[in-house]
């Protein structure tokens, strides 16, 4: 990736009123309503003044100055950590439709039926942990890693204890999300994200050298060098002060906008020498759930950051480019959220239809809710196994509930059994849909 060209300095000299005058009807309602609903970076207004037949300067200067409206947000008085923050119409839309949904009473059957939720928040956690740290270069696919989660089976490779230290680093947040955040917190967080990935660094320890750069991997081209070490104990407790909401603001930001300047400012400190970016992306939900936002640990933004890797690095680099403008990244994460959710309202729908075809098809029969889904999965994949501690992980049910629920289904003939090793393997017999019909 090519590092973004840093946006013009507006110049001193330059008359917004003569500028305002000059545009045509069309490309005057197109200034504003482009930087009200997309808020691009320079690179594609310079296009567009191009097809204007203006100087492209000229025209970004007419932005930046419509964009006068921005707050200004000092973390630190250390250089650098002044940032802008803006609330066009595309941010506001997005908050509004997430205040709606994402919290308060809409905890209940209304979104996730009730007796599904625990099934449910274990899948999504496994579903971040994995996406989480494929970002980070983990190689592995998302069937293998939910089987090795699912079955508690020990790491094979760098890349699964990446996504095993990822999975514990989510549900260690979950049982902690009520509690503030502080520089030992973050290191114990980081500790388990990095357990046994890292190589002569110790796990919960800040860089103690100014040789981290974040490069691109392809070209080796540095993108971005973060502050130097002796500034971390400094920058780390000003992270806290804001993270907790102690920094008083003279206006107000949105919690989920806080978050989303929590997750950009854990990659922006990078005072890790590893596991920076996991765990930025795990204190992204940490900070939700300690304001409300209950539905964020049953999505998976990770997902939709995976499918979009280069627009992630831009949003951080369009922000840096710009005189540290964090509308861009906060605009990408508010995007990927809404795709979350979308995805999640989408899997639910399908998982719903799904069990009400599986109980319709064995509405005579006497098994339960979840031996219903292990026979719903087996019809769909002939070629599944299950095992006593899988059942037990995916519905987070005791290890004698699931040993009850193989051994039923293997009585009634729709499983068989073979050991493996100390691990016993719950098999479908070739003739299992006879038996679940019934014939």
């Amino acid at each position: 990736m090519n590092k973004p060209e840093r946006v013009p300095i507006v110049p001193r000299n330059f008359n917004y009123a003569e500028f305002l005058a000059s545009l045509n009807n069309e490309q005057f309602r197109l200034l504003f309503e482009l930087n009200d609903t997309k808020y691009h970076y320079y690179d594609k207004w310079k296009y567009l003044a191009s097809d204007w037949g203006m100087d492209p300067q000229q025209l970004w200067a007419g932005v930046k100055t419509a964009r006068i409206g921005q707050k200004s947000l000092t973390i630190s008085q250390l250089p650098g950590f002044s940032f802008k923050v803006n609330t066009p119409t595309v941010v506001q839309e997005y908050l509004h439709t997430f205040d709606m949904n994402l919290g308060g009473n809409l905890q209940g059957d209304t979104v996730i039926p009730s007796e599904d939720q625990d099934r449910y928040l274990i899948s999504s956690l496994m579903e971040e942990a994995i996406a989480s740290s494929q970002l980070e270069g983990a190689a592995t696919t998302r069937k293998v890693a939910k089987e090795m989660l699912e079955n508690n089976r020990k790491p094979r490779n760098h890349s699964e204890q990446m996504i095993l230290n990822n999975y514990e680093a989510m549900k260690w947040i979950v049982a902690h999300k009520e509690e503030p955040f502080t520089i030992d917190r973050i290191k114990t967080l980081q500790a388990i994200i990095t357990k046994d990935t890292l190589y002569g660094e110790e796990p919960g320890t800040f860089r103690t050298t100014d040789d981290f750069n974040v490069v691109d991997v392809q070209t080796g081209a540095v993108l971005y060098s973060p502050p130097v070490a002796g500034q971390l104990d400094d920058l780390m407790k000003a992270f806290c002060n804001f993270a907790n909401d102690d920094l008083k603001l003279s206006f107000f930001l949105h919690p989920i906008t806080r978050g989303i300047i929590v997750h950009f400012l854990m990659g922006y400190i990078h005072p890790f020498p590893d596991g920076n970016g996991r765990t930025a992306r795990t204190l992204f939900y940490w900070y939700l759930l300690k304001h409300g936002y209950w539905l964020i640990e049953y999505m998976s933004v990770s997902r939709i950051i995976l499918h979009s890797k280069a627009q992630y690095a831009k949003a951080y680099l369009h922000t840096e480019q710009d005189d540290n403008d964090l509308t861009y990244f906060i605009i990408y994460n508010l995007k990927s959220i809404d795709k979350a959710l979308d995805e999640l309202r989408q899997y639910i729908k399908r998982k719903t239809t799904e069990k009400q075809n599986a109980l319709t098809l064995l509405r005579h029969t006497n098994f339960n809710e979840r031996q219903i889904i292990l026979l719903q999965e087996l019809m769909q994949d002939s070629t599944l196994f299950f095992t006593v501690q899988q059942v037990q992980n995916k519905f987070g049910v005791s290890n004698q509930t699931a040993r009850n629920d193989l051994n039923g289904l293997a009585e009634q003939g729709i499983f068989e059994k073979r050991r493996t090793g100390h691990r016993m393997q719950f098999l479908p017999r070739p003739d299992f849909m006879k038996k679940i019909q019934g014939k």
